[in-house]
């Protein structure tokens, strides 16, 4: 994970141990790694990872506030025998979902994703299912599911929910009628946090836009504490009005959720 960042902040993959045939994507699809955003410098403001030794991956949320090019997004990597074979990357930037660097570094800087004491680890098997009924019930609407703690507070683009208040729920703003498909998992007991990479919809007709994106909890004691979401969908390709945030310059600050059905 550390050679990934000296990696991302040099605009260089050749310092990492990729194997041969390395599988590079971004935004779900294949990407050539030559002109790829591995290959690009980022001036890194602040990042945090996930290690999940059960499937030999990782995960790195990355955040970039660099006015000329900022970026949110998440790195998953697959490493095979000490060589890496996949590298995956979902970015957004200006003009994305409710996309604001600044007031997602502001947020996520500030939350606590330290190691829980082994005693009160949640198990994996609890982590995924937190993930899943999370997202389930985006198609089902069936909210009282999920197991919601007080408070969470969720980072969506760079919207906040939060109002500093023991309440806060991350239930605001949860849509319903909408697929959350092929998702894939990275998870990480240690500090209770799973990632998981899905689209929104099939892409079909009603079934949402399919549009790339990755949700990653934090969960304590088997409640949600945190909920950051990235979603590589254009604000203006949205069927309807932005709600509650906007581009880099834009309010994207504390309020209600807009986790409509992209």
């Amino acid at each position: 994970m550390n050679l990934y960042i000296e990696a991302q902040t040099k605009g260089d993959a050749s310092v990492l141990p990729l194997a041969t045939g390395l599988g590079y994507v971004e935004n779900m699809e294949r990407v050539d790694i030559a002109g790829g955003l591995v290959n690009t410098p980022l001036e890194i403001d602040h990042h945090r990872s996930l290690l999940d030794e059960s499937t030999c991956q990782t995960f790195t949320e990355v955040i970039v506030t660099n006015p000329e090019k900022p970026y949110v997004l998440g790195t998953r990597m697959r490493v095979n025998h000490d060589k890496i074979a996949e590298i995956e990357i979902l970015w957004t930037t200006t003009g994305y979902w409710l996309f604001n660097a600044e007031n997602y570094l502001k947020y996520s800087s500030t939350e606590d994703w330290g190691p829980i004491p082994a005693e009160h680890r949640d198990s994996r098997g609890t982590l995924v299912a937190a993930a899943n009924a999370y997202l389930d019930a985006f198609l089902e609407g069936k909210i009282d599911q999920v197991p919601w703690g007080f408070p969470c507070v969720r980072i969506e683009g760079g919207m906040y929910t939060g109002r500093g208040s023991p309440s806060d729920s991350c239930e605001v703003g949860v849509p319903s009628g909408v697929n959350i498909a092929n998702r894939r998992f990275v998870v990480d007991e240690v500090i209770g946090s799973v990632v998981v990479y899905c689209t929104f919809g099939a892409g079909g007709p009603n079934g949402g836009s399919g549009a790339p994106d990755t949700h990653l909890f934090r969960v304590e004691n088997g409640k949600l504490r945190y909920v950051h979401t990235l979603t590589h969908l254009l604000q203006a390709n949205f069927r309807g009005a932005a709600q509650g945030g906007g581009g880099q310059g834009g309010g994207g600050g504390q309020g209600g959720g807009a986790q409509g059905s992209r």
